[in-house]
């Protein structure tokens, strides 16, 4: 499996989760932001090596996300901004996952957390992935998750508190219709977007 990875808390637990079922190797998969956000990728790579002390994580993946990021900001509609972002993180992972033989992508989603986890967005989200998409998260609450965290040994890491994303609109939409995304999407040159962001791409064996 590839596991979405952020510098924050749910995250690198849903990557132990799915990484502690048996006979699964997971990797990761990090989009750096910046300028959109700081620079988090050593982050991430602190919190992939304490979890490489429980689950058998192969490596870690940094992709090149932030010109992606203002190529979404500056051609589509403000409100729909992480719908976009999100949807094309999971064409670019699965992407990755298929030429690298991974089954399934899984994220740390944990519904209604923040507006793209709303139960509709995440079905405009999946929509955007050509393999199955896995969120361990959805049962939990936070607190069950920090409990898990701290167990784990990444909530000291994932509480330094990530730079919070500049490209965030002040009104994300909590309830994108797909047929309204993919109208934006034609805005932009996605299959270019994929590819430009694979070629950035920097592998970090753990």
């Amino acid at each position: 499996m590839l596991a979405l990875i952020s510098g924050g808390i749910d995250s690198p637990v849903a990557a132990f989760m799915a990484g502690s079922l048996p006979g699964v190797e997971v990797s990761a998969i990090f989009f750096d932001s910046y300028p959109f956000t700081g620079r988090e990728s050593s982050r991430v790579e602190a919190l992939c090596r304490k979890l490489k002390s429980h689950i058998r994580l192969q490596a870690l993946h940094l992709i090149p996300h932030g010109e992606n990021l203002e190529r979404i900001v500056s051609a589509c509609r403000r409100s729909l901004t992480c719908l976009l972002c999100k949807r094309l993180m999971l064409r670019v992972a699965s992407t990755l996952a298929l030429q690298e033989g991974a089954e399934a992508l899984v994220t740390g989603d944990s519904l209604g957390q923040v507006a793209s986890q709303t139960l509709e967005n995440l079905a405009v989200e999946d929509e955007a992935s050509s393999i199955p998409v896995l969120r361990p998260l959805l049962g939990l609450n936070k607190e069950e998750i920090v409990r898990l965290a701290r167990k784990l040994g990444t909530y000291e890491l994932s509480a330094l508190k990530p730079s919070a994303c500049k490209a965030a609109p002040g009104k994300p939409s909590t309830r994108g219709r797909l047929e309204m995304v993919k109208a934006e999407e034609e805005r932009l040159p996605l299959e270019e977007m994929v590819s430009k962001a694979l070629a950035g791409r920097r592998l970090v064996r753990l």
